[in-house]
């Protein structure tokens, strides 16, 4: 019922038909915020598909005190439901991220409890790993996440895009690393995942020193997104696209490949080769590679593929 389910959404998200087009449409949530979250809405276009949307569009879905606990909620909840397979993240309105809320935030970051420099240093440091938790839990789910990017991805949303695994964007996005225009170094994971992104330790520097934008061409030159699209609905369509071509094939397969890409990022290939070994030792022992091997001899397309849920 799974393949079943996946084969006809992705037959449904190819082109642009009256269908695919509803469904695109509806995917960007109307109706708020999803209970209990008050930052994020969370749809289902596919069975094994889950859609997380940026939902402050009247305040251009700045990162307020609720987003950046609410999303580490949402990601532990979507890495342990077996049913979810791809994560699409996007956000509501005219662009994805303007960034932290200042105004909300800044009792936390300006005004630290403490009552000298030790504790109040020490509750700093505790607010910041807390942050830096809202973004590394998207890399930790072991579900592969697409971001889609529209407009502008200013601050914060670079630190969220890059703990993404795949980056799409429309012509009319930018992205700005601005922490040194409000006269702070990024603190939750751009300097870090950034390099690794782009590969390119001076347009790094480029970015993250001088706060200039950079327009969606040199995005897809620099390697920050892999496809540009002309409007948001094309690039919905390909990303649930996309998302339907990874869920239907193995979960013991595609979750293992990106724990394994994530863990050879951060090691030497040694290293990398022989976590790959004592992972696979147990992983290969799967029915998957049965029934997929099956399904390439006998010439069948791999989304025919009933796979237990992982």
């Amino acid at each position: 019922m799974l393949s079943l389910f996946a084969r006809s959404a992705l037959t449904t998200y190819r082109g642009f038909g009256p269908c695919s087009q509803t469904i695109v449409r509806a995917m960007s949530s109307s109706g708020g915020p999803t209970a209990p979250y008050t930052t994020l809405a969370i749809s289902h276009p596919a069975q094994t598909i889950t859609h997380v949307e940026l939902h402050r569009p009247s305040k251009r879905n700045a990162m307020n005190k609720a987003f950046w606990s609410e999303m580490v909620d949402c990601f532990n909840e979507i890495s342990g439901d077996p049913d979810c397979r791809v994560v699409v993240v996007s956000a509501a309105g005219k662009v994805f991220t303007a960034g932290i809320d200042l105004i909300d935030m800044a009792g936390d970051l300006l005004q630290p409890d403490g009552d000298d420099t030790a504790r109040i240093s020490w509750n700093l440091r505790k607010n910041i790993t807390k942050y830096q938790n809202t973004f590394s839990v998207i890399e930790r789910c072991p579900k592969p996440v697409v971001v889609a990017v529209h407009g502008a991805c200013v601050g914060g949303g670079v630190d969220l895009i890059t703990a993404c695994d795949i980056r799409l964007c429309t012509q009319d996005a930018w992205f700005q690393v601005k922490e040194v225009d409000i006269g702070l170094a990024a603190d939750v994971g751009t300097l870090q995942r950034l390099p690794k992104v782009i590969g390119s330790r001076s347009l790094v520097n480029d970015l993250a020193l001088t706060a200039r934008k950079m327009y969606a061409d040199e995005a897809l030159n620099s390697g920050l997104v892999s496809r540009v699209f002309a409007d948001k609905e094309a690039m919905m369509a390909s990303a649930l696209e996309m998302a339907g071509e990874m869920a239907a094939r193995s979960p013991v397969a595609v979750q293992g490949t990106k724990v394994n890409l994530i863990y050879s990022r951060d090691h030497s290939v040694a290293e990398g080769l022989d976590y790959m070994a004592t992972w696979n030792m147990s992983m290969l022992q799967t029915a998957d590679v049965m029934k997929s091997t099956q399904a390439s001899m006998e010439k069948k397309s791999v989304k025919s593929i009933e796979f237990s849920k992982l």
